[in-house]
């Protein structure tokens, strides 16, 4: 059986990643996939302590992320799409003087 400690330092570790890629990143779409990689690293700590606890608590909140990732992707690239054609690009510095 695999420590909780490992799957906690991987989820540490695609948590962290994702973090920096959202703020490093100037392209729109590798920033909402970085969100992504954040979510899935909370679904991996949800399911450590779930397999660690015997309960099903963490199975579901796993599954809620899970719909609320797909709900965000869809609209996100929705919004990206939509941006793109108007704009020609999806750099998130050209979406900021969107203000003006």
């Amino acid at each position: 059986m695999v420590p909780i400690s490992y799957y906690l330092i991987l989820a540490a570790a695609l948590f962290c990643l994702g973090m920096f890629g959202v703020l490093i990143r100037r392209n729109a779409l590798v920033v909402f996939m970085c969100v992504e990689l954040m979510l899935n690293a909370a679904n991996l700590t949800f399911l450590a302590f779930a397999r660690q606890n015997g309960h099903l608590t963490g199975h579901v909140s796993a599954f809620f992320v899970i719909a609320v990732a797909a709900a965000e992707a869809s609209i996100g690239l929705a919004i990206v799409i939509a941006v793109f054609r108007s704009r020609g690009t999806v750099s998130i510095e050209e979406i900021r003087t969107m203000k003006h």
